[in-house]
């Protein structure tokens, strides 16, 4: 008896063992650890894709491919350049942080895929067409004025609107191919005060997506009524034009301003993103089930930690991604990780001067890190992550700066800084607005070395720097880094590759690789 008992026993040990595991093979919010704010998704057919706001970074409005909803890869952008202007590019001392394209709304319609934005850098609304999502080539046309967090809306009887507003909303009629305001058409006031079903005060009602299921019409806002939390209000009208009906949709741990999307299967889910401090505004999916002909969102009015999809592969290598400077041929210069901080000066930068080599060129004086050009950007990730650099500076100038940052308002830098014939390491902290060189070390070889390290556990938001001198022995320099929201710049912390000059014009840099891994070796 023992003997039987004994493999049965033991098969059912080994089940357990099997069973256990898959139980937490789930997605976890947030979906993406990371700065990706301002989300619009469609489907099409089995896959989703999604834009978001990368304001003064170029190329713009990033575009990602989703076949789950949690594992993302970016795939395109839907420009290179937004417009040429001093502010876009970084000239005449002029920038345009916490500006250029905000939120971007993303639609499908009649095997074309739309995106609209809008910048106050140029006045404008921005809207962008192509057949293929994936590969272009985009259609661009531009019209004033800006319509501030617009909802480009295809309806089923051919016509095309544009809701946008805070607070009090509007809609306007366009053309059918949304290039431009349709001709004798006039704004018109839909809702006059959005913001009435969570309160008054704080934050208007702005971020409109409109979506229309089952022959109704659904707005989605968000508030930030005066001492709560950013919430999501919902609208509700059998027309466009209305009357419209409100209510508030969410409001937990402050997750809000997106939308609504189904999978194949009818299981319906809202997209939002959450404020995280220093990391950013990352995204968060909450199901949805209807209730009386209303999207009710949420697991008991909360955000749940925990989703009924397939967990997340991490946002390696689709989202930030490692880069040795190789390239094959046909492959692109810069994989789309990057982004550049403002427009870029192409006559500034290589990857073919050296192969395997990304060069960084001076060309113009500079004064500062975030008023320099050709700062070449990834995303940091959550909830920590490190970002390190091999850099030749044998070919610096007398007054060049180079090396790898921190960028927001408050930012970091560790880098090499020539003086005369002299070579020297240094850390900058910004954590009070204004640059602090907290450590010099003099340097007497051409190769060295820099790691960034990013705590963003529960909103610490705190960064250490280190230099190496061999690539495998690490030593912390300067001062610990408090990293900080600011809404001049209106994003979250990214890793920056950097060159400029403050003397001389003509030197260069050589940056050997970049490396993000999703670990830190520092307590704090």
């Amino acid at each position: 008896m023992i003997k039987k008992i004994l493999p049965f026993g033991f098969l059912i040990l080994i089940s357990l063992c099997l069973v256990l595991p898959s139980q937490g093979q789930s997605a976890r919010n947030p979906i993406i650890f990371a700065d990706v704010p301002d989300i619009s998704i469609v489907r099409v057919g089995k896959t989703y894709y999604m834009s978001s706001t990368t304001m003064h970074l170029s190329p713009g409005v990033p575009i990602m491919k989703s076949n789950d909803l949690v594992n993302w890869k970016l795939v395109n952008y839907a420009y290179d350049t937004l417009a040429s202007k001093d502010e876009l590019n970084l000239e005449n001392g002029k920038s345009t942080y916490g500006r250029g394209s905000w939120a971007s709304s993303l639609r499908f319609h009649n095997g074309t895929y739309y995106v609209s934005t809008f910048a106050q850098t140029t006045g404008k609304t921005h809207v962008y067409s192509t057949k293929n999502i994936e590969k272009g080539p985009w259609k661009a046309v531009s019209f004033a004025p800006a319509y501030h967090d617009n909802s480009l809306f295809f309806d089923d009887d051919g016509r095309v609107y544009m809701i946008y507003g805070g607070g009090q909303l509007k809609m306007v009629e366009l053309i059918a191919d949304a290039s431009g305001v349709k001709p004798g058409t006039t704004e018109q006031v839909i809702i006059e005060n959005a913001s009435a079903p969570s309160g008054s005060g704080g934050l208007p009602a702005e971020g409109s997506q409109l979506f229309k299921i089952n022959g109704k019409y659904y707005l989605f806002n968000i508030t930030w009524p005066k001492g709560g939390m950013r919430t999501v209000v919902i609208h509700r009208a059998d027309k466009i034009t209305g009357p419209y009906e409100g209510r508030v949709g969410l409001q937990d741990l402050g997750v809000a301003q997106g939308g609504l999307i189904d999978d194949p299967k009818g299981n319906w889910y809202a997209y939002l993103f959450r404020d995280y401090g220093a990391m950013g505004r990352i995204p968060y999916l909450v199901p949805v089930k209807w209730e009386d002909g209303w999207p009710v969102l949420g697991v008991n009015g909360k955000v749940p930690e925990t989703l009924n999809l397939p967990p997340s592969k991490g946002l390696m290598p689709g989202i930030v991604a490692s880069d040795e400077f190789t390239r094959k041929a046909g492959e692109p210069a810069l994989p789309l990780v990057w982004q550049w901080n403002h427009n870029p000066d192409n006559k500034l930068w290589s990857i073919k001067e050296r192969p395997g080599f990304l060069r960084l060129k001076t060309g113009r004086i500079d004064t500062s890190f975030v008023l320099a050009r050709n700062t070449l950007t990834q995303r940091t990730i959550g909830p920590v992550s490190s970002g390190s650099t091999a850099l030749d500076v044998s070919h610096l100038k007398d007054g060049d700066f180079a090396g790898l940052g921190l960028l927001q308002k408050n930012y970091g830098l560790v880098g090499v800084k020539v003086n005369g014939n002299s070579k020297a390491i240094v850390m900058i902290n910004a954590s009070t607005g204004k640059p602090v060189e907290a450590h010099s070390i003099p340097l007497s070889q051409k190769t060295v070395y820099f790691k960034a390290e990013c705590n963003f556990t529960d909103k610490k938001d705190v960064a250490h720097f280190f230099y190496s001198l061999d690539g495998k022995s690490w030593k912390p320099i300067g001062t610990r880094l408090k990293m900080a929201y600011t809404i001049p710049h209106f994003m979250g912390y990214r890793f920056g590759l950097f060159t400029y000059a403050t003397k001389n014009v003509g030197g260069y840099a050589d940056f050997d690789f970049f490396h993000i891994a999703e670990k830190i070796s520092s307590k704090d």
